[in-house]
């Protein structure tokens, strides 16, 4: 006897195999070209939220990407069990949606609830707040939830790998004869729907809620469930109780895309020892503001999260940014062009404008950041427009600022093409806590500041803490080194972030520390910075720099930089 086709086992009602028709074809490829967009998205979203829980985002991402791809081989082989490949891909389908839409809500909330536990129990218990449980059980949820993104992860990772096996097998099961080219073809649909999905990620859900993004992306789900439902409803098992689940979890969804955003927020907010007034979502970033009230007729203090991380308080950023900012001018011959590269809040700039410079150019990544402290957004309470704006005394828009949004590796070309040059360049970026900026850490950045940079010019790189991380510290003065540049350090400490660090360094002629030590008087008017302070700023102790010869400076593509600012805080924390 000829073998016959193979038609899937256990699909109720099929009817006798025939050929795959055009609109079958093309509306099972179609289907599975947008599960693909949407496996990437849900890799991107994990990798994202989890980067921003864990600190480290480029080791969170590709810890989740690695786990996705794993639990996607495993899931494609334990397709297999699945007996009914068309009932088992609308519930597929349905879980995926559900799973993909909830992931990210349910982590923030149980983050949220493990850090506001021992609040609970010490009130519940009347301890006082110097004696936080925060050890045994508590101590362990706290450190356990931090990795729930990546239990979503593999969870559906293992969905999504099922997706694949189970499409090629409705596929074979609805044509009369062997398809010769049925996992090509599928796998085709699916190489493209992911580039589709990468494309969507990159222009359109980076600038969204995180939350608001999961919820759409999952909605592509069940709609791909839905219209599967409505083609192959006899060959699905129990159809109606499943098209009653997609009918449910759209509601879920609906509500998900209205409200996601605020809960998912006020589980974030739980995160912060202050009162959190205002949070947004760049293109490159989270902003998070909170605000802690004082009473006693003091004002609130207000201060700016990136991605969970402090960026500065309003109660001392005057020491950090008079620190930045009064050595590099004090230091060069002349104030009349000067650099600023990151400071998108305008509050290291707020400082350089007290030296009446001629032209101040400031780049940065992130507008949206820029425009905050610009002209701040008409949905930011007002009172906290205000603040920042008194904060930063109306910098951003004076009329000598020239603003650039550039990534700061590539756009200092630019300035570099037009030829020009400046009397003092101001670096006042995050500290190297991501490969990328890693680069703007290296050799290579320092000698593209160094063209730029006027024969009596003054640079000076925020350096990360000595203290905390002294080997990263010591490489980003070893780095200048390596660049060209006669190099000195100096520290101070700022309450909100503790012991502090940055690098000066000179192109000829006498060092920075040379130049500053001639100063017994100040040009500007600061309450806090006095040239008493900036001349104890460059004492380290007598055992500081003895392993400096060992420390390597940080080349362009070694990651040095990376590694041991990550070694550091790592110990730290």
């Amino acid at each position: 006897m000829p073998n016959s086709p193979q038609i899937d086992t256990l699909a109720p009602n099929t009817a006798k195999p025939g050929k795959l028709g055009w609109f079958d074809d093309a509306l099972l490829l179609g289907i599975m070209a947008v599960l693909a967009g949407c496996g990437l998205i849900y890799e991107y979203l994990l990798s994202h939220y989890a980067g921003r829980i864990l600190g480290a985002l480029e080791a969170a991402i590709y810890t989740m990407i690695g786990l996705m791809i794993v639990s996607m081989g495993v899931g494609a082989f334990a397709a297999r069990k699945i007996r009914c490949a068309f009932t088992g891909f609308a519930v597929l389908e349905l879980t995926v949606a559900l799973c993909g839409s909830l992931a990210i809500l349910i982590t923030a909330a149980v983050i949220g609830f493990g850090q506001q536990l021992p609040l609970i129990v010490a009130q519940t218990l009347g301890l006082p707040s110097d004696q936080l449980p925060d050890g045994g059980f508590i101590g362990a949820l706290q450190k356990l939830s931090e990795y729930l993104p990546y239990f979503w992860g593999v969870l559906l990772g293992l969905m999504i790998g099922m997706e694949i096996p189970l499409i090629a097998r409705v596929r074979q099961a609805l044509s009369e004869a062997h398809l010769m080219h049925n996992a090509g073809t599928i796998y085709g649909a699916d190489y493209i729907g992911a580039g589709i999905g990468a494309a969507i990620w990159v222009m359109f859900m980076l600038a969204i809620d995180i939350q608001l993004a999961a919820a759409l992306t999952a909605s592509f789900n069940l709609l791909a469930g839905l219209l599967f439902i409505w083609r192959f409803w006899a060959q699905i098992r129990h159809v109606k109780i499943l098209l009653a689940g997609h009918i449910a979890a759209t509601g879920i969804l609906i509500l998900l895309a209205l409200h996601g955003p605020t809960w998912e927020q006020s589980f974030n907010n739980l995160l912060y020892k202050d009162n959190v007034v205002y949070a947004k979502a760049t293109r490159f970033q989270q902003l998070t503001f909170t605000e802690r009230l004082r009473g006693n007729g003091l004002g609130p203090v207000h201060s700016l999260y990136i991605n969970g991380r402090l960026q500065f308080s309003s109660s001392d950023e005057h020491i950090y940014h008079s620190f930045l900012v009064h050595p590099t001018l004090a230091a060069s011959a002349r104030h009349d062009k000067v650099l600023i590269i990151g400071g998108g809040d305008g509050l290291g700039l707020t400082q350089v404008l007290k030296w009446q410079p001629k032209q101040v150019t400031l780049m940065d990544l992130d507008e949206e950041l820029v425009k905050l402290f610009k002209k701040p957004d008409t949905d930011m309470p007002a009172h906290l427009s205000q603040a920042l704006m008194s904060l930063n005394k109306d910098s951003l828009n004076d009329p000598r600022v020239r603003l650039i949004f550039d990534d700061a590796f590539n756009g200092v070309d630019k300035l570099l093409k037009n030829e020009e040059k400046f009397d003092a360049i101001i670096v006042d970026l995050p500290d190297p806590s991501h490969p990328d900026l890693n680069k703007l850490y290296s050799d290579a950045f320092y000698l593209k500041l160094k063209e730029l940079m006027s024969r009596d010019a003054a640079l000076t790189v925020q350096s990360t803490s000595p203290y905390h991380a002294p080997n990263a510290f010591i490489s980003v003065g070893n780095t200048l080194e390596l660049a060209g540049f006669n190099v000195d350090q100096y520290h101070h400490n700022v309450p909100s972030f503790g012991e502090w660090g940055w690098t000066i360094a000179t192109l000829s002629g006498k060092s920075a520390k040379s130049r500053l030590n001639e100063i017994q008087q100040l040009p500007i008017a600061d309450a806090w910075f006095t040239p008493e302070l900036m001349h104890a700023a460059f004492a380290f102790p007598g055992n500081f720099y003895i392993d400096k010869q060992a420390i390597k400076p940080n080349t362009l593509g070694s990651s040095q930089l990376y590694q041991y600012h990550q070694q550091a805080w790592l110990e730290n924390q």
